[in-house]
């Protein structure tokens, strides 16, 4: 009775055996590679900086007058020498012709004056006149050579009295907001009337930690380094420029170095104000092995990467990355070039997994 009994329960087990769908093989996980290569990578200071005109001048009137013509606008780009502010001239005009006037006065004074000495002399000789009288010509003479170079000084001044009613620029560079307007009354070396910038060429200020001082001394040397600056916020291509200043203290309280780039700037394209992205090149390391900075993974034994091997299993290798510069990772220890590895889609994958390559990924970008 007990085999008639176990036999209808093999034979449901043995069903359920024969309905048992087979086992499906996994499926790749699709992923986007990059190759490993081999190539020459800047080693970099990376800093903000704040680009500064090289000279900023605040025009003042250096007399005091009605402002009765401005000759440029607002924001405009102006030459050295260009006129920019007139002063109501004729009251300058009149002081010079009023001191023209006492010239040549006092000059007819003066001529008659050396006739006088001269007469005194023959007649001092023969006593029709005093010594004392002869000395008084004499000394009126002189007393009036000297008023005549007085009047001298005195056009001289006027003149430049008159040519300071024109204000023109000292320099190329951009007028910022029109502060006097034309009708008002200004006073000698009193408020400014517009400020110019010069921004072409142009500075970047930037601060470095002092402990990459000896660095870029030694890679300074007898040249100039290159430096790139990038506008905070915008994908541009970066501006090229040199590093023309290395400041002579370390600010104690930072602990910092404020250095200075010098760039053409001759489209204008950096603004006094403005905050940007710099990046110091202080030398090249040859053929360094470079993969994209995507591809690197962190875990708890350290810097990781998943390489794709030749039949599209991935294994996953340790590695030793010695930098990253911008988009790229220096590996040090752990890759050959030729390689590849898994930009995107690592979050799915363990060792072993198979991998559905969707489309290369751009090799790294050059520095």
């Amino acid at each position: 009775m007990k085999k008639l009994a176990i036999l209808p329960l093999l034979l449901v087990v043995a069903a359920c055996a024969r309905k048992k769908p087979p086992a499906r093989a996994a499926e790749a996980v699709p992923v986007t590679v990059a190759t490993v290569e081999k190539r020459d990578v800047p080693v970099e200071v990376r800093a903000i900086g704040h680009v500064e005109p090289i000279s900023t001048v605040s025009v003042k009137s250096l007399v005091q007058g009605e402002i009765t013509r401005v000759f440029f606008k607002e924001g405009d780009t102006v030459a050295a020498g260009q006129p920019l502010f007139e002063i109501d001239p004729r009251p300058f005009a009149s002081a010079l012709k009023a001191a023209e006037a006492n010239l040549e006065r006092d000059r007819v004074k003066a001529v008659n004056a050396r006739a006088d000495v001269a007469r005194y002399a023959d007649l001092v000789k023969k006593d029709y006149v005093t010594r004392e009288q002869y000395d008084a010509a004499v000394a009126n003479a002189a007393s009036l050579d000297a008023v005549v170079k007085a009047d001298e000084a005195a056009i001289e001044n006027a003149r430049l009295q008159l040519g300071y009613t024109s204000i023109r620029s000292p320099l190329a560079g951009r007028t910022g907001s029109l502060l006097v307007h034309a009708g008002n009354i200004v006073k000698a070396n009193d408020v400014p009337l517009v400020v110019i910038n010069q921004e072409h060429p142009i500075y970047v200020s930037f601060t470095v930690p002092e402990q990459t001082l000896p660095e870029i001394q030694r890679a300074q040397g007898p040249g100039r380094l290159a430096v790139r600056v990038t506008p905070k916020g915008t994908a541009e291509a970066p501006h090229a420029g040199t590093l023309t200043f290395v400041d002579n203290t370390v600010d104690a309280a930072t602990g910092t170095l404020t250095l200075k780039a010098t760039f053409p700037n001759d489209d204008h394209a950096l603004w006094p104000g403005q905050f940007v992205d710099v990046a110091l090149t202080l030398r090249s390391d040859p053929d360094a092995v470079v993969v994209p900075s995507e591809a690197v993974q962190t875990g708890q034994t350290g810097s990781y990467v998943f390489v794709v091997k030749s039949d599209d299993t991935v294994e996953s290798r340790t590695v030793t990355i010695a930098r990253t510069s911008e988009k790229i990772a220096v590996v040090a220890k752990g890759l050959t070039p030729g390689e590849r590895v898994v930009t995107d889609g690592q979050l799915r994958l363990a060792p072993g997994s198979k991998v559905e390559i969707k489309e290369a990924a751009a090799a790294p970008a050059a520095s």
